[in-house]
């Protein structure tokens, strides 16, 4: 290719780069913030009150019914409960563990704050007791065990208070019950749990009771997802037969013309719905427990319930300890049969809707352009610098210990040598998840007074002792990928060894796995979503999390491919930079003059 054609293609490519950031900053400019004053839509993290109500399901699988055995009989009288006893990471303080993408029980509403039914029940217990609540977001699969371990006081995400999980935390009493829907193409093969097989490709979000349900009771194999969203959409997309999961969030998920219903459910009296506590701390879940009875006598309870997830209670449950009277509630069975007569009106009023194609369904969830608009702001404000910190952080701090891997791997001491391959076997061995957790959650502790239990600088630094065994590597191969002769010309001019790799063979080692080291940033680029694992607060959320945190608010992952145009921002430019130093490095400056050096005139004109 032609110096000429090479310029032509990075000039388009820039083109390209600067229309699509030219349209987030537009996005940016133009209002359409994600806040309700920006004209964005709510979403479904957002208190719909009778509005959203929804009757009892009459497809009840009663197999799953059992006893409530861990209800408390009484609680401890409010003005009984020593705050300062509370065992909390910082006092005055209760520190939760949250999620994003379960509304509308747990969420990032648009104005970028953790709310649902949950949160904002937790907020009123705290506000009895006294207390601020500190939210911070994580994902589900490690929050248990961040709990246990002390990093969060309570874990609040419409846990599901089973026997196995009580093993590992404790539990407060129950707040909110929970049905598990079974959801399924219309007129398909499933229409209820026992139709359920071995050959049928079940999907559920890993971790959650519903995975628990499907292994331990349905004894099958369920098809496991990171999250709510991506199990719905590949139930559209055809990729799995049917969805276990909760029901508010089966019943926000499925809109009209997805072909899809909730086909049956199911629902225990004992596994009810509580926030997590660690298991040694019984003075929170006390204080707790009193807190949730004094919301519940005070109609706080019925107020958010009411807002925010109206549905019939089932017989036999209520919230609470014993001892705690029963919920004035509206009447939400005659709330939700209106619903359910208006939607029949408007459906019956209003064209009949096609099923849409698979082409369209795809342009619904991956390229609605509202949503990009409303996603951009945030990406741009929030993400884009936080994923910036995290990967340049990690990157520098990761090449320095990985010129100091390489050049120990190469030493003649075998004390040097032996530590740094076992270093670089480990590090390149262990997935990164697995690496940011052990750092997160096993340093993070020793140094909490240091982070003050902040786990940010703790995921950065997993990240760079993760990079800096690839990077070691890196450098290995390009320092003894030149030629010994060198290294032998330096010291027959007097160098010494440690001159001679420092001024001579370094330098050309480096420069010969430039793209090799870009590639390794740009991964990194991409890593830095996964300290998401570690709990994050609202402002220290990367690209990815935005991304996520506004899928789970619309269920559309438009947000998420917004995300990954804002990565190809950063890495494609990258790329060809890299692609340039290279060459210039290997070709030098050309001469725009075209005049000979003046030695190279004198040798012409003696020859």
């Amino acid at each position: 290719m032609s110096r000429r054609a090479a310029g032509r293609i990075r000039i388009l490519i820039g083109l390209v780069l600067v229309a699509i950031l030219g349209s987030a900053i537009a996005a940016c400019g133009s209002g359409a913030g994600t806040g309700a004053a920006g004209g964005a839509p709510e979403g479904q993290c957002a208190p719909h009150g009778l509005a959203g109500a929804t009757a009892a399901p009459s497809n009840v699988d009663t197999s799953a019914a059992g006893e409530d055995r861990y209800t408390t009989a009484g609680v401890i009288p409010l003005d009984r409960i020593d705050t300062s006893a509370l065992n909390l990471s910082t006092p005055g303080v209760i520190t939760v563990g949250t999620l994003s993408d379960a509304p509308p029980s747990i969420c990032v509403n648009s104005d970028n704050v953790y709310t649902g039914f949950d949160n904002e029940l937790l907020r009123a217990v705290a506000a009895e007791l006294g207390l601020q609540v500190k939210f911070v977001g994580t994902d589900f699969a490690g929050l248990l065990a961040q709990v246990a371990a002390g990093r969060f006081d309570v874990g609040s995400s419409s846990i599901t208070a089973t026997a196995d999980r009580r093993k590992t935390v404790g539990f407060t009493n129950g707040y909110d019950f929970g049905y598990f829907s079974l959801v399924a193409p219309e007129g398909g093969g499933v229409q209820s749990f026992s139709d359920l097989g071995p050959g049928t490709r079940i999907g559920v979000v890993q971790g959650t009771v519903q995975d628990d349900y499907v292994v331990n009771s349905l004894h099958l194999h369920p098809v496991k997802f990171p999250d709510y969203a991506t199990a719905y959409a590949n139930l559209k997309s055809g990729q799995i037969d049917a969805w276990v999961a909760p029901s508010q969030q089966a019943i926000g998920a499925i809109k009209p013309g997805d072909g899809m219903a909730i086909v049956q459910n199911t629902f225990s009296l004992d596994n009810y719905i509580g926030w997590a506590v660690a298991k040694n701390n019984q003075p929170l879940i006390d204080a707790l427990n009193s807190g949730l009875d004094a919301v519940i006598a005070d109609g706080t309870w019925a107020q958010l319930y009411t807002d925010w997830v109206p549905r019939p209670l089932p017989e036999g449950w209520k919230p609470g300890s014993k001892a705690a009277p029963m919920p004035v509630l509206p009447d939400i069975q005659a709330a939700a049969e209106a619903n359910a007569a208006a939607a029949a009106d408007r459906a019956a009023a209003a064209p009949e809707q096609q099923p849409r194609s698979t082409l369209q369904q795809l342009g619904d969830t991956f390229f609605d352009w509202s949503l990009y608009k409303q996603a951009f702001p945030d990406l741009i404000k929030t993400g884009l610098p936080n994923t910036l910190v995290l990967a340049v952080t990690a990157g520098v701090a990761g090449t320095v210990l990985g010129m100091l891997l390489a050049v120990a791997g190469i030493s003649r001491h075998w004390w040097l040598r032996w530590p740094s391959r076992i270093y670089t076997d480990v590090f390149r061995g262990l997935p990164a998840v697995v690496i940011i957790l052990v750092v997160g959650l096993g340093v993070g502790p020793i140094v909490q007074g240091v982070t003050g239990n902040n786990p940010y600088w703790l995921g950065a630094a997993a990240l760079a002792l993760m990079s800096s065994a690839y990077i070691g590597e890196i450098f290995r191969s390009g320092i003894q990928s030149v030629e010994p002769g060198q290294m032998e010309a330096s010291r027959a001019l007097g160098f010494s060894y440690s001159g001679s790799m420092r001024l001579v063979v370094v330098p050309q080692g480096v420069r010969r796995v430039l793209p090799a080291l870009m590639n390794q940033f740009i991964s990194l680029i991409k890593d830095s979503s996964l300290i998401y694992f570690l709990g994050l607060i609202v402002t220290q959320r990367e690209l990815f999390a935005v991304g996520r945190d506004l899928n789970a608010q619309t269920g559309n992952l438009s947000p998420l491919v917004a995300a990954g145009i804002l990565y190809l921002v950063l890495t494609i430019p990258l790329t060809h930079l890299v692609n340039y130093i290279d060459h210039r490095l290997r070709t030098g400056r050309p001469d725009s003059s075209g005049a000979l050096d003046p030695a190279d005139a004198k040798l012409l004109e003696e020859a």
